[in-house]
């Protein structure tokens, strides 16, 4: 179990961080503890969290939660008192989107009900952030995509997220609970797994410098996607339950890139020409949507005052360093 000491919780907010050891959920955590949190993280198993060496992990609460058991779920916040509860655990999106579609809508979506329902029943005061996604708006018709963009999801991910954040505006209206849903759109990292295609893309750029690889192969290099910095996206949620008043709000940079620009910012970055390695795979290629996803923020500018502070091309490179060290160690 990571660092607990009960008279320290007493003192201080106490934040309930659910998937603390995923991408989000480390990020989040070290900025709650800057901000002198005691954080609880919430992880299907300790020893797994353990296993990925981050170093915040030493400084936070770890607990095992079944994420289905409504008793389990009511006695956690029974037991620690949270005031503020992010909820980043979910079956993740990209290729998976489609995979175990009963278990995306038990644990993206019935899991946010029950959250809900044991905030209400333990303590309505609690403070609850859902991290939703871009994927609730599917198909879009038009873009940028706003918190009024009409919702038609293409997938059990994005249909589940929806019926989440119906829940939460559901639970706000009904029981006037402070819950809020940030509208995620792709938010990147070193840390984000290596199954994305943007880390899939500094990862073998750096594998191709340093000799390890000689080609990449990706789908469709002129899909168009709004990226922005993980460590800004967990501000934005932060954010969200400092306001006056609950809502809902797209967290997003508002510019868009193409694959294609993110390989070229990369291998350029170590002195490479991506058109010497990288090559379209016809089996992973998927046509470009009919309108360009990206996000409109302006009301989490405007109500929160929250601004991206990690550039496209600033984010590219982090990536590549921090793979760059990994493979040289």
């Amino acid at each position: 179990m990571g660092f607990s000491c009960s008279w320290c919780l007493k003192l201080k907010r106490i934040a309930l961080i659910t998937g603390v050891s995923g991408q989000d959920g480390s990020y989040l955590a070290e900025l709650l503890i800057a901000k002198d949190y005691a954080v609880v993280g919430v992880v299907r198993n300790i020893q797994h969290a353990k296993n990925k060496k981050l170093p915040i992990l030493n400084q936070v609460t770890l607990v095992e939660w079944d994420f289905i058991n409504q008793e389990v779920i009511t006695n956690l916040l029974r037991e620690h008192h949270p005031s503020e509860i992010y909820n980043l655990a979910a079956f993740s999106s990209g290729a998976g989107m489609f995979d175990k579609p009963v278990e995306i809508a038990e644990i993206n979506g019935l899991a946010v009900a029950k959250l809900l329902e044991a905030i209400r029943t333990v303590d309505i005061k609690i403070r609850f952030c859902q991290a939703s996604s871009r994927e609730v708006f599917g198909e879009a018709q038009a873009s940028p995509q706003s918190e009024l963009t009409p919702c038609k999801p293409r997938s059990p991910y994005g249909a589940a997220k929806l019926y989440a954040d119906s829940m939460i505006r559901i639970y706000r209206e009904r029981y006037n609970m402070f819950a809020c849903s940030a509208i995620l759109f792709n938010h990147e990292s070193p840390r984000r797994g290596i199954e994305f295609v943007t880390r899939k893309i500094t990862h073998e750029a750096a594998r191709i410098k340093l000799g390890f690889s000689s080609e990449l192969l990706l789908g469709n290099l002129d899909t168009v996607r709004d990226w922005g910095f993980a460590g800004d996206t967990v501000n934005a949620m932060w954010l969200m339950l400092q306001y006056s008043h609950p809502d809902d709000y797209i967290v997003a940079t508002g510019e868009t890139h193409t694959v294609r620009q993110f390989c070229e910012c990369a291998f350029s970055y170590l002195g490479l020409n991506y058109q010497d390695y990288v090559r379209e795979d016809a089996v992973s290629y998927r046509p470009s949507e009919s309108a360009i996803l990206v996000g409109d923020s302006t009301k989490a500018k405007f109500q929160l005052g929250w601004n991206p502070r990690i550039k496209f091309n600033a984010l590219v490179k982090m990536m590549v360093d921090a793979d760059m060290q990994s493979l040289r160690g």
